[in-house]
């Protein structure tokens, strides 16, 4: 079983990229902005809401996706320890979406304490339903994933495969794909988590 969300590009990139920020601060701490920015653009353009883009959906450019991170700044603000709770992100994008008069967009929570099995199901769920899934991942005990360390990224499908949930994710303009049990258990005790839309 594998689905991958008819995702978009900008400009050869896989979804948008922090390193194209200008602003010093959002290059450095700007995941969840980015996320965000990326969660509007995928819903204006797969799920017809277009009131979350304020720009031409059919025509993304590098430079609307910078001026479109620095709307978002105020809501997912870059801070000294990062956005680094779930609640940070569901707070301060359902502000945006309640500023621009979005109502029907809902958002729920899925802390990295949970169960494997229930990760995996939420996952495929969203998925299945047409919504990418943030993630949000803190510390991990492999130096594998050091570019996530403390990063908002996006889940965009998935894979059964013979070794179990492998998921395809967007971040920095690029595509990865990680065996899902093995990122989902970070060796930490602090943990960040999954956010479900619908």
């Amino acid at each position: 079983m594998k689905k991958i969300l008819d995702y978009f590009s900008i400009d050869g990139a896989v979804g948008g990229n922090q390193e194209w920020f200008k602003n010093v601060v959002m290059y450095i701490g700007g995941c969840a902005a980015a996320t965000a920015c990326d969660c509007c653009i995928y819903l204006a353009l797969r799920r017809g809401m277009t009131n979350l883009y304020p720009y031409n959906v059919h025509a993304l450019t590098k430079q609307d996706y910078i001026d479109f991170s620095m709307k978002m700044k105020p809501y997912l603000r870059p801070r000294v320890n990062g956005v680094n709770k779930l609640w940070m992100f569901t707070e301060g994008f359902g502000n945006y979406l309640k500023d621009i008069g979005e109502n029907g967009l809902k958002m729920k929570e899925l802390p990295g304490t949970e169960e494997l099995r229930t990760a995996e199901l939420f996952i495929r769920q969203q998925i299945d339903n047409g919504y990418p899934v943030p993630y949000l991942m803190l510390r991990h005990r492999k130096a594998y994933y050091k570019d996530f360390v403390w990063h908002w990224f996006l889940c965009y499908g998935y894979e059964e495969r013979k070794d179990g949930l492998w998921i395809t994710v967007a971040t920095y303009g690029e595509s990865y794909t990680f065996q899902f049990q093995d990122l989902w258990d970070t060796g930490y005790e602090e943990k960040g988590g999954l956010i479900g839309l619908g």
